[in-house]
């Protein structure tokens, strides 16, 4: 009997993929109430959930060793299907290994390109806010190679590609409404002017750290969720210190909890957790 999750239409967005991100603890005391033998075709199983080429595995599938006591190993996930997503979680709770894995968290939301991307015209007027004279070679040159990148800055916001790099964070945030600092009650204008500054900071960070901003607005329990991927754990450090003072994160800002982990495939994380030799 075929187990492969629904390819319902209605369930796609009309732009983007779905996103999840899951974290799991393996429970010591499951683990060892297991024979050998369960423990070899648990990991075997647990491998092939976890391979990115099996059939049915998401358009995006990567995996990672966790620091810290909040999980051991956590998953990203996208994929135009929410049900796809949900299938390899639910192949990794039905293996042999399903019986000592822990749930520790889970946040779910959609790729998007926010309303504080401008488009081309919108550019050309931030350009010139920021003393560019319109129609000068310098606008001109700007402009222009603003419109030729925009298209795959955008596309990498939809239906993103994982960096190759090792290191990895994942925070859920949202903006404030308390009284007197309400980002909801902002004027358009002036929240386009608090995220520019937030995005220049950002920009300082390429080729060392890419960003990706999803939305769960309607998903979960906070607004957006934030992955960073880093050539080196120290840029995961540098960038969230250095874009806290800009106004939009400084004054607007609330945190969840932070995860960061090391990308790795299923056999290195059983092996990390002293799962197999």
């Amino acid at each position: 009997m075929s187990h492969s999750p629904s390819q319902d239409a209605s369930l796609q967005l009309e732009q983007g993929w779905h996103c999840s991100h899951l974290y799991y603890s393996f429970d010591r005391g499951a683990l060892a109430q297991m024979t050998s033998n369960e423990k070899l075709e648990g990991a075997r199983q647990f491998a092939e959930a976890l391979d990115p080429a099996h059939s049915g595995a998401p358009v995006r599938l990567q995996s990672s060793v966790v620091s810290g006591h909040k999980a051991d190993f956590g998953l990203m996930l996208l994929d135009p299907d929410p049900l796809v997503i949900d299938a390899v979680h639910q192949r990794l709770m039905a293996s042999l290994l399903g019986p000592a894995l822990a749930p520790t968290y889970s946040f779910i939301s959609v790729t998007e390109i926010s309303e504080y991307v401008p488009d081309v015209a919108q550019y050309g007027q931030r350009l010139v806010e920021e003393g560019e004279t319109a129609e000068s070679p310098s606008y001109q040159a700007k402009l222009k190679a603003y419109e030729g990148r925009l298209a795959a800055m955008n596309r990498q916001r939809l239906t993103p590609e994982f960096p190759p790099w090792p290191s990895t964070c994942f925070y859920p945030m949202n903006k404030k409404r308390d009284v007197g600092e309400n980002w909801f009650l902002l004027p358009k204008q002036q929240r386009n002017r608090l995220m520019a500054e937030h995005g220049r900071t950002g920009m300082t960070f390429g080729g060392r750290v890419t960003q990706l901003i999803t939305v769960s607005l309607g998903f979960d329990d906070w607004e957006w969720g934030v992955t960073l991927w880093a050539k080196n754990p120290e840029y995961l450090k540098d960038i969230v210190y250095r874009m806290r003072f800009d106004e939009a994160s400084a004054r607007y800002a609330q945190f969840g909890p932070f995860y960061v982990s090391y990308v790795a495939p299923a056999e290195t994380i059983l092996r990390h957790c002293r799962l197999v030799e």
